[in-house]
């Protein structure tokens, strides 16, 4: 069968989502397989365009990894019919302008999140992309961990009978910077540059909770800054302005509810840097990226509350590691081999702009609740 070659611009392709999971871990890996197998036995060779602000880096990347075309001129590449696909990896406050101008160049687009810093903004670009008739995707990965693809199967085998509620741990210590090294960039502590853990994670949360369990319908949310003062790459000492913790419940469709830890100033005493703790009337299961444990009805304890005794039951071992029935790849790749398919052969892709948008709504709302000190019910979002 034969082989078309799908040129995709990678704006951001150097920065470290960019260059890890979306170059390395995703397009190369594509490349090096001989491209994504299409339905009719043919495949779809990808090839990448890097475009960032340095020439001297991109020509580095492009160099040790064989990639023939780097430019630092976007309006270029955009203007270039031989790169019918834009992939936006850039800081969020430099992603709207940018896919503003691929929507017009008449590009498919597939972007990181939050799609954009504001939700208006966020819908405005779905509006565009939808008057334009361009293909559009938002990176969902978390629902690509081989976690939560074993969760899917069980919530889809109706193995929880009624979904009571779903509570969730995420997070870990990152070093303020002075003696040890920070693990995540500077400017995610600053609220002025589009920092913060609600605009971080809360647009994962909103596609876990609304394509496992249900729409998000309200948000209650308590937002701090544990640590004032951080050092950022260069030894600089800063004053740390966005939320790097946040406690949220989440009332979905349905009446599942929904508790969701997020923080950058925890210790992980967990198995996972994130598990989630679902529970139903007929089992529970416990995820985080790899691991799904799970409890039946017929073999869950029988515990009883006596503070004066030292308990010896061993409720770890309750529960059952959940088989290893297939092979997981990586899950930015998966996703990006769908999103080549729907570009391709007009697959079905659900994880749009709009989605994206919804995202960027409920951290708006995760923020405004934090204020207000209350709960604030989430519209649903349409075009």
């Amino acid at each position: 069968m034969s082989t078309q070659t799908l040129g995709i611009i990678m704006n951001g392709a150097s920065g470290r989502m960019g260059y890890r999971q979306h170059l390395v871990r995703s397009i190369l890996a594509i490349r090096d397989q001989g491209g994504v197998l299409l339905s009719d036995g043919s495949r779809v060779q990808v090839e990448p365009l890097l475009v960032g602000r340095t020439e001297a880096k991109l020509a580095e990347i492009a160099k040790r990894h064989d990639i023939e075309h780097y430019t630092t001129d976007l309006e270029a590449a955009l203007a270039d019919e031989r790169w019918p696909i834009y992939a936006d990896f850039l800081v969020t406050s430099a992603r709207v302008p940018a896919m503003r101008r691929a929507i017009a160049a008449g590009k498919a687009i597939y972007t990181e999140k939050p799609t954009a810093e504001t939700y208006a903004d966020a819908l405005e670009l779905a509006r565009l992309a939808d008057a334009a008739g361009i293909k559009n995707g938002v990176v969902h990965d978390k629902l690509y961990l081989p976690g939560l693809r074993k969760l899917r199967r069980l919530v889809d085998s109706g193995f929880f009978g009624q979904i009571l509620s779903v509570r969730g741990e995420f997070g870990y210590w990152v070093f303020e910077g002075d003696w040890m090294p920070a693990q995540r960039p500077s400017w995610n502590y600053r609220a002025e540059d589009g920092g913060g853990i609600v605009v971080d994670m809360f647009p994962h949360w909103n596609y876990v909770l609304e394509n496992l369990f249900g729409r998000v319908e309200s948000v209650y949310a308590r937002t701090t800054t544990e640590i004032p003062q951080r050092v950022d790459e260069s030894g600089e000492t800063y004053r740390a302005t966005a939320d790097d913790a946040a406690y949220a419940i989440f009332e979905l469709a349905g009446g599942v509810t929904a508790q969701l830890n997020s923080s950058w100033v925890t210790r992980v005493n967990r198995d996972e840097l994130v598990e989630f703790q679902v529970d139903g009337t007929h089992g529970s299961a416990v995820v985080g990226l790899w691991g799904c444990k799970i409890q039946h009805r017929n073999e869950t304890p029988r515990p009883t509350w006596n503070p004066d005794v030292p308990d010896g039951h061993d409720y770890p071992s309750d529960w059952h590691e959940v088989p290893e029935t297939e092979v997981f790849e990586n899950g930015f790749k998966v996703q990006w081999e769908e999103f080549i398919r729907h570009v391709v052969e007009d697959t079905p892709f659900p994880y749009d702009f709009l989605s994206g948008a919804r995202g960027v709504l409920l951290a708006e709302k995760g923020l405004e609740s934090a204020r207000a000190q209350r709960r604030i019910e989430v519209p649903e979002v349409t075009l």
